[in-house]
């Protein structure tokens, strides 16, 4: 036997062990206790809303998940979120959401901003990732969008100073654009990122943009492990879209996170697939990650073709937020099998599959 075809069998030989090797790994060690069911605020919404909270409940339930939800039915056109739903969240700390539709014009304010101010839930999360299978532009994108949720452009601070003149402030303070800071820092700091880009107009808003970014500054010099840059947001929009894969962790203001995190999911695959939460000092509230407040056209409901595969993940986030990694590893395993499988996919990522046939091939993936 040649010493090629010897070597070809050693090398078969200590893969055929190692497969026999266990390789689950020990996550965390649990507290007494931890296993116990949780309660989670569950708020449908408008549109496809329905459709992917109903989703995730069915996912959940086939997992045998250790959570429950408290369901309450709220719509885009209330006036408030109803006093019993916020006690809900304030009692759970953790609540999954659909999209609410918010009106545009009149004087109805949006209650996912009223949700983000009232628990304050400063810190929105979106991760705009490549998913194995789903073809895209680019390649190798992997960005975290950390924006500040509570003031800037979404303070609602608007007023008409004389007809036809209307005034809206943009609120920029210290304290929350350190502490934004901050979480973008921690956050990459214990995901092992390596940057930390902050968006930003100071060449025009020098006072406010640039308090933004002196805050910045200061929380960068603590962490010298992780590189910390800066881009203006209309540079920030073009490098997007040309050569996204640059970026890791991006900090920034209320509104250019909006627009940055919808740009990034655009490119990643869409902003059907595209995780995201909400996240303050107490409470936590997972919704779909880039146009949270998109609640879908009424054709896309009619034939229950909505994508539920952004919620799935956010939910997923979800149980690592109540310390349940391994049911976490669990559903986001099944629901990047389905997409890199190709079979079952909505309208949106080029298939014509049903909501319901997404979730039943979720399940069928589930270990």
């Amino acid at each position: 036997m040649s010493r090629r075809s010897l070597t070809l069998l050693k090398n078969l030989a200590r893969n055929s062990n190692a497969s026999c090797i266990q390789t689950r790994s020990v996550t965390y060690m649990p507290r007494p206790g931890d296993g116990s069911p949780r309660a989670v605020t569950l708020i449908p919404g408008d549109g496809i809303g329905p459709l992917v909270t109903n989703a995730v409940e069915q996912v959940m339930e086939a997992m045998h998940a250790p959570i429950y939800f408290e369901k309450y039915d709220v719509h885009g056109e209330m006036s408030r979120v109803p006093l019993e739903v916020m006690e809900s969240i304030r009692k759970n700390k953790v609540c999954l959401k659909g999209g609410l539709k918010t009106p545009v014009g009149g004087g109805v304010s949006s209650l996912n901003v009223q949700l983000r101010k009232e628990l304050d839930l400063f810190a929105s999360l979106v991760n705009c990732f490549n998913l194995p299978g789903l073809p895209t532009r680019h390649e190798n994108v992997d960005i975290v969008v950390i924006r500040e949720n509570t003031e800037g452009e979404y303070a609602g601070l608007e007023h008409e100073v004389v007809p036809g003149v209307v005034e809206s402030l943009k609120v920029i303070t210290k304290f929350c654009s350190e502490r934004i800071a901050k979480y973008a820092f921690e956050y990459a700091y214990l995901n092992n990122r390596k940057k930390v880009t902050a968006v930003h107009k100071a060449n025009i808003m020098k006072l406010a943009d640039g308090l933004f970014l002196e805050s910045c500054r200061e929380v960068a010099k603590k962490y010298p492990g992780i590189t910390y840059n800066e881009i203006i947001v209309d540079n920030c929009c073009m490098q997007l879209v040309a050569k996204p894969e640059q970026f890791d962790v991006m900090v920034t203001p209320n509104l250019y996170g909006n627009l940055v995190a919808n740009t990034a999911a655009g490119i990643a695959g869409g902003t059907g697939v595209m995780p995201g939460g909400n996240v303050g000092a107490d409470h936590a509230v997972f919704e779909q990650g880039a146009s949270a407040g998109n609640v879908g056209k009424d054709k896309i409901v009619r034939e229950n073709k909505a994508n539920p595969v952004a919620l799935l993940l956010s939910s997923a986030m979800m149980l690592r937020h109540l310390q349940f990694p391994s049911f976490a590893d669990r559903l986001e395993t099944a629901v990047k099998r389905v997409i890199s499988e190709g079979k079952c996919r909505t309208k949106d990522l080029g298939g014509q599959s049903t909501t319901q046939q997404v979730v039943d091939a979720v399940i069928a993936n589930l270990e």
